[in-house]
Protein backbone atom coordinates (compact mmCIF):
# COMPACT_ATOMS: atom_id res chain seq x y z
CA UNK A 1 0.00 0.00 0.00
CA UNK A 2 1.57 3.53 -0.85
CA UNK A 3 1.59 6.30 1.08
CA UNK A 4 -1.45 7.90 -0.48
CA UNK A 5 -3.52 4.92 -0.30
CA UNK A 6 -2.68 5.17 3.36
CA UNK A 7 -3.12 8.40 3.69
CA UNK A 8 -7.12 8.24 1.84
CA UNK A 9 -7.67 5.16 4.31
CA UNK A 10 -6.47 7.17 7.54
CA UNK A 11 -8.89 9.81 6.06
CA UNK A 12 -11.70 7.79 5.85
CA UNK A 13 -11.19 6.06 9.29
CA UNK A 14 -11.05 9.58 10.65
CA UNK A 15 -14.16 10.75 9.03
CA UNK A 16 -16.05 7.65 10.40
CA UNK A 17 -15.12 8.50 13.54
CA UNK A 18 -16.37 11.82 13.44
CA UNK A 19 -19.52 10.45 12.53
CA UNK A 20 -19.76 8.24 15.33
CA UNK A 21 -18.69 11.35 17.81
CA UNK A 22 -21.42 13.36 16.29
CA UNK A 23 -24.39 10.25 17.12
CA UNK A 24 -22.87 9.90 20.45
CA UNK A 25 -23.58 13.71 20.35
CA UNK A 26 -26.61 13.68 18.75
CA UNK A 27 -27.80 10.75 21.72
CA UNK A 28 -26.83 12.60 24.56
CA UNK A 29 -28.55 15.98 23.50
CA UNK A 30 -31.37 13.93 22.67
CA UNK A 31 -30.74 11.74 26.44
CA UNK A 32 -30.15 14.94 28.08
CA UNK A 33 -33.50 16.72 26.83
CA UNK A 34 -35.29 13.39 27.79
CA UNK A 35 -34.21 13.96 31.75
CA UNK A 36 -35.27 17.45 31.53
CA UNK A 37 -38.61 16.54 30.64
CA UNK A 38 -38.65 13.33 33.02
CA UNK A 39 -37.54 15.86 35.57
CA UNK A 40 -40.43 17.85 34.74
CA UNK A 41 -42.76 15.31 35.13
CA UNK A 42 -41.31 14.52 38.58
CA UNK A 43 -41.78 17.68 40.07
CA UNK A 44 -45.48 18.33 38.86
CA UNK A 45 -45.93 15.08 40.71
CA UNK A 46 -43.92 16.32 43.98
CA UNK A 47 -45.54 19.44 44.23
CA UNK A 48 -48.91 18.15 43.27
CA UNK A 49 -49.05 15.53 45.91
CA UNK A 50 -47.38 18.63 48.53
CA UNK A 51 -50.44 20.99 47.44
CA UNK A 52 -53.29 17.82 48.46
CA UNK A 53 -51.65 16.88 51.17
CA UNK A 54 -51.30 20.39 52.55
CA UNK A 55 -55.24 20.97 52.03
CA UNK A 56 -56.00 17.61 53.50
CA UNK A 57 -54.30 18.62 56.87
CA UNK A 58 -56.53 21.59 56.92
CA UNK A 59 -60.01 19.30 56.28
CA UNK A 60 -60.58 19.93 52.67
CA UNK A 61 -59.69 16.64 50.67
CA UNK A 62 -62.07 18.08 47.70
CA UNK A 63 -61.00 21.68 46.53
CA UNK A 64 -59.91 21.64 42.90
CA UNK A 65 -55.80 21.63 42.72
CA UNK A 66 -54.73 23.87 39.65
CA UNK A 67 -52.04 22.95 37.21
CA UNK A 68 -48.16 23.22 38.08
CA UNK A 69 -46.46 25.99 36.13
CA UNK A 70 -43.17 25.46 34.66
CA UNK A 71 -41.38 29.20 34.38
CA UNK A 72 -38.17 27.98 33.55
CA UNK A 73 -36.13 25.12 32.91
CA UNK A 74 -35.44 25.20 37.42
CA UNK A 75 -38.58 26.88 38.76
CA UNK A 76 -41.97 25.63 39.42
CA UNK A 77 -44.71 27.48 40.95
CA UNK A 78 -48.40 25.98 42.22
CA UNK A 79 -51.17 27.78 43.72
CA UNK A 80 -53.18 27.05 46.04
CA UNK A 81 -56.72 28.58 47.00
CA UNK A 82 -57.67 27.70 50.12
CA UNK A 83 -55.96 28.52 53.97
CA UNK A 84 -53.04 25.84 54.54
CA UNK A 85 -50.56 25.59 57.39
CA UNK A 86 -47.47 26.39 56.85
CA UNK A 87 -45.47 24.70 59.57
CA UNK A 88 -46.49 21.77 57.33
CA UNK A 89 -44.95 22.86 54.55
CA UNK A 90 -41.53 21.80 54.76
CA UNK A 91 -41.49 18.35 55.79
CA UNK A 92 -44.72 17.43 53.51
CA UNK A 93 -42.29 18.75 50.66
CA UNK A 94 -39.32 17.23 51.51
CA UNK A 95 -41.37 13.38 51.56
CA UNK A 96 -43.02 14.14 48.32
CA UNK A 97 -39.69 15.27 46.48
CA UNK A 98 -37.94 11.95 48.36
CA UNK A 99 -40.88 9.96 47.12
CA UNK A 100 -39.99 11.12 43.10
CA UNK A 101 -36.37 10.33 43.80
CA UNK A 102 -35.65 13.97 43.42
CA UNK A 103 -32.33 15.53 45.20
CA UNK A 104 -31.78 18.83 44.41
CA UNK A 105 -31.17 21.62 46.36
CA UNK A 106 -33.83 24.02 46.11
CA UNK A 107 -35.51 27.13 47.45
CA UNK A 108 -39.04 27.72 48.41
CA UNK A 109 -41.21 30.90 48.54
CA UNK A 110 -44.58 32.28 48.95
CA UNK A 111 -46.41 34.49 47.47
CA UNK A 112 -49.45 36.59 47.97
CA UNK A 113 -51.36 35.54 44.79
CA UNK A 114 -52.52 39.73 44.65
CA UNK A 115 -49.06 41.19 45.02
CA UNK A 116 -46.93 38.58 43.96
CA UNK A 117 -44.29 39.48 47.29
CA UNK A 118 -42.62 36.85 48.98
CA UNK A 119 -44.75 36.34 52.47
CA UNK A 120 -42.34 33.48 53.38
CA UNK A 121 -39.66 30.69 52.46
CA UNK A 122 -37.09 29.08 53.28
CA UNK A 123 -33.87 26.79 51.93
CA UNK A 124 -33.75 23.15 51.48
CA UNK A 125 -30.46 23.26 54.06
CA UNK A 126 -32.86 24.98 56.95
CA UNK A 127 -34.38 21.72 57.37
CA UNK A 128 -31.06 20.67 59.38
CA UNK A 129 -30.68 23.37 61.22
CA UNK A 130 -31.16 24.03 65.05
CA UNK A 131 -33.32 27.21 64.64
CA UNK A 132 -36.00 25.24 62.58
CA UNK A 133 -37.43 26.63 59.43
CA UNK A 134 -37.55 30.56 58.94
CA UNK A 135 -41.12 31.80 59.75
CA UNK A 136 -42.33 28.53 60.92
CA UNK A 137 -45.20 29.52 63.18
CA UNK A 138 -46.85 32.13 61.89
CA UNK A 139 -49.98 32.39 60.81
CA UNK A 140 -50.96 33.08 57.19
CA UNK A 141 -53.85 35.04 56.51
CA UNK A 142 -56.97 34.20 54.82
CA UNK A 143 -56.70 34.11 51.29
CA UNK A 144 -55.13 32.12 48.37
CA UNK A 145 -51.09 31.80 47.46
CA UNK A 146 -48.93 30.56 44.96
CA UNK A 147 -46.02 27.93 46.29
CA UNK A 148 -42.85 28.47 44.16
CA UNK A 149 -39.72 26.06 44.39
CA UNK A 150 -36.76 26.78 42.70
CA UNK A 151 -34.34 24.07 42.32
CA UNK A 152 -30.74 24.51 41.76
CA UNK A 153 -29.03 23.25 38.56
CA UNK A 154 -28.04 20.07 37.78
CA UNK A 155 -24.40 19.61 38.54
CA UNK A 156 -22.28 18.35 35.94
CA UNK A 157 -20.82 15.40 37.45
CA UNK A 158 -23.55 13.28 35.68
CA UNK A 159 -22.47 14.63 32.35
CA UNK A 160 -19.00 14.04 32.81
CA UNK A 161 -20.27 10.69 33.17
CA UNK A 162 -22.14 10.62 30.85
CA UNK A 163 -19.39 11.53 28.82
CA UNK A 164 -16.46 8.99 29.28
CA UNK A 165 -16.38 8.40 25.67
CA UNK A 166 -15.46 11.75 24.41
CA UNK A 167 -11.62 11.06 26.02
CA UNK A 168 -10.64 7.56 24.09
CA UNK A 169 -12.37 8.70 21.07
CA UNK A 170 -10.63 12.25 20.89
CA UNK A 171 -7.59 10.09 21.95
CA UNK A 172 -7.84 7.78 18.82
CA UNK A 173 -8.58 10.45 16.06
CA UNK A 174 -5.33 12.38 17.98
CA UNK A 175 -3.54 9.39 17.00
CA UNK A 176 -4.77 9.17 13.85
CA UNK A 177 -4.03 12.64 12.93
CA UNK A 178 -0.15 12.33 14.42
CA UNK A 179 0.26 8.85 12.16
CA UNK A 180 -0.58 11.28 9.12
CA UNK A 181 1.09 13.63 10.16
CA UNK A 182 4.06 11.13 10.28
CA UNK A 183 4.32 9.72 7.06
CA UNK A 184 3.85 13.26 5.49
CA UNK A 185 6.76 14.24 7.28
CA UNK A 186 8.34 11.17 6.29
CA UNK A 187 7.05 11.45 2.36
CA UNK A 188 8.48 15.27 2.10
CA UNK A 189 12.17 14.05 3.57
CA UNK A 190 12.37 11.25 1.02
CA UNK A 191 11.15 14.09 -1.83
CA UNK A 192 13.96 16.22 -0.18
CA UNK A 193 16.71 13.29 -0.61
CA UNK A 194 15.42 12.80 -4.08
CA UNK A 195 17.70 14.55 -6.88
CA UNK A 196 15.13 14.00 -9.28
CA UNK A 197 13.23 16.88 -7.46
CA UNK A 198 16.20 19.31 -8.47
CA UNK A 199 15.56 19.04 -12.20
CA UNK A 200 13.04 19.60 -14.20
CA UNK A 201 11.44 17.10 -16.16
CA UNK A 202 12.30 18.44 -19.51
CA UNK A 203 11.83 16.39 -22.53
CA UNK A 204 14.09 17.51 -25.67
CA UNK A 205 12.77 16.69 -29.24
CA UNK A 206 14.11 18.32 -32.64
CA UNK A 207 14.40 21.91 -31.34
CA UNK A 208 11.69 21.77 -28.84
CA UNK A 209 11.58 20.45 -25.32
CA UNK A 210 8.77 19.76 -22.96
CA UNK A 211 8.88 20.49 -19.29
CA UNK A 212 6.18 18.13 -17.54
CA UNK A 213 6.44 19.70 -13.99
CA UNK A 214 5.65 23.03 -15.16
CA UNK A 215 3.81 22.43 -18.30
CA UNK A 216 5.90 24.28 -20.68
CA UNK A 217 6.84 24.04 -24.12
CA UNK A 218 9.92 25.69 -25.88
CA UNK A 219 9.86 25.49 -29.76
CA UNK A 220 12.42 27.52 -31.84
CA UNK A 221 13.07 30.01 -28.22
CA UNK A 222 9.32 30.52 -28.30
CA UNK A 223 7.51 29.53 -24.94
CA UNK A 224 4.21 28.74 -24.17
CA UNK A 225 2.04 27.61 -21.77
CA UNK A 226 0.62 24.87 -22.02
CA UNK A 227 -3.01 23.09 -20.55
CA UNK A 228 -2.62 20.10 -18.68
CA UNK A 229 -4.54 18.44 -21.42
CA UNK A 230 -1.80 19.57 -23.91
CA UNK A 231 0.97 18.96 -22.17
CA UNK A 232 -0.10 14.92 -21.68
CA UNK A 233 -1.45 14.54 -25.03
CA UNK A 234 2.66 16.06 -26.10
CA UNK A 235 4.15 14.17 -23.46
CA UNK A 236 2.22 10.95 -24.90
CA UNK A 237 3.52 11.77 -28.25
CA UNK A 238 7.00 12.59 -27.00
CA UNK A 239 7.38 9.15 -25.72
CA UNK A 240 6.12 7.41 -28.73
CA UNK A 241 8.44 9.16 -31.07
CA UNK A 242 7.41 8.30 -34.87
CA UNK A 243 4.98 5.56 -33.68
CA UNK A 244 1.52 6.01 -35.01
CA UNK A 245 -1.03 5.90 -32.33
CA UNK A 246 -4.22 4.95 -32.64
CA UNK A 247 -7.12 7.38 -32.09
CA UNK A 248 -8.68 4.90 -29.34
CA UNK A 249 -5.32 4.67 -27.53
CA UNK A 250 -4.80 8.32 -27.51
CA UNK A 251 -8.05 9.13 -26.20
CA UNK A 252 -7.53 6.68 -23.08
CA UNK A 253 -4.27 7.49 -21.90
CA UNK A 254 -5.05 11.81 -22.31
CA UNK A 255 -8.66 11.90 -21.43
CA UNK A 256 -9.22 8.44 -19.52
CA UNK A 257 -10.29 10.12 -16.25
CA UNK A 258 -13.16 12.46 -17.48
CA UNK A 259 -15.42 9.71 -18.15
CA UNK A 260 -17.55 10.78 -21.18
CA UNK A 261 -14.86 12.26 -23.91
CA UNK A 262 -15.88 13.41 -27.71
CA UNK A 263 -13.44 12.09 -30.56
CA UNK A 264 -13.34 15.77 -31.75
CA UNK A 265 -10.87 16.11 -28.58
CA UNK A 266 -7.95 14.36 -30.25
CA UNK A 267 -8.35 17.01 -33.27
CA UNK A 268 -8.70 19.55 -31.63
CA UNK A 269 -5.59 19.34 -29.17
CA UNK A 270 -3.58 18.05 -32.14
CA UNK A 271 -4.76 21.35 -33.90
CA UNK A 272 -3.03 23.24 -31.11
CA UNK A 273 0.31 22.03 -30.80
CA UNK A 274 0.81 21.77 -34.20
CA UNK A 275 0.79 25.38 -34.35
CA UNK A 276 2.83 26.11 -31.55
CA UNK A 277 5.33 23.32 -33.02
CA UNK A 278 5.15 24.55 -36.73
CA UNK A 279 8.74 26.63 -36.80
CA UNK A 280 10.56 23.30 -35.66
CA UNK A 281 11.13 21.96 -38.90
CA UNK A 282 12.34 19.14 -37.52
CA UNK A 283 9.13 18.10 -35.48
CA UNK A 284 5.99 17.10 -37.90
CA UNK A 285 2.34 15.70 -36.15
CA UNK A 286 1.01 13.48 -39.10
CA UNK A 287 -2.66 12.45 -39.29
CA UNK A 288 -2.52 8.64 -40.26
CA UNK A 289 -6.07 8.21 -41.93
CA UNK A 290 -7.98 6.01 -40.46
CA UNK A 291 -5.78 4.89 -37.44
CA UNK A 292 -4.70 8.25 -35.36
CA UNK A 293 -1.30 10.31 -35.47
CA UNK A 294 2.35 9.83 -35.42
CA UNK A 295 5.19 12.26 -33.94
CA UNK A 296 7.21 12.92 -36.54
CA UNK A 297 11.27 13.67 -35.59
CA UNK A 298 14.01 14.17 -37.61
Amino acid sequence: MNFREMKLNTNRAVTLLMMILLVFSVFEKVAGNNDSVRFSEKVNLALRRTAHLLLVENGDSTSRITPVQQQDANTFVVQIDKLFDYDKLPDLLQKSLKIHGIDRGYDVSVLGCESSMITLGYNYKDLNQKEGIPCSGRKLEAGFYTLKVRFYPETNTASATGNWWILPVGSLLAGLGFIVWKRSKKEEIADDNNPKNDVNDKINFGNSSLDMTNLILVSEQKIYNLTYREAKLLNLFTNNKNKVLERDFILKSVWEDEGIVVGRSVDVFVSRLRKMLAEDLHIKISAVHGVGYRLEVS
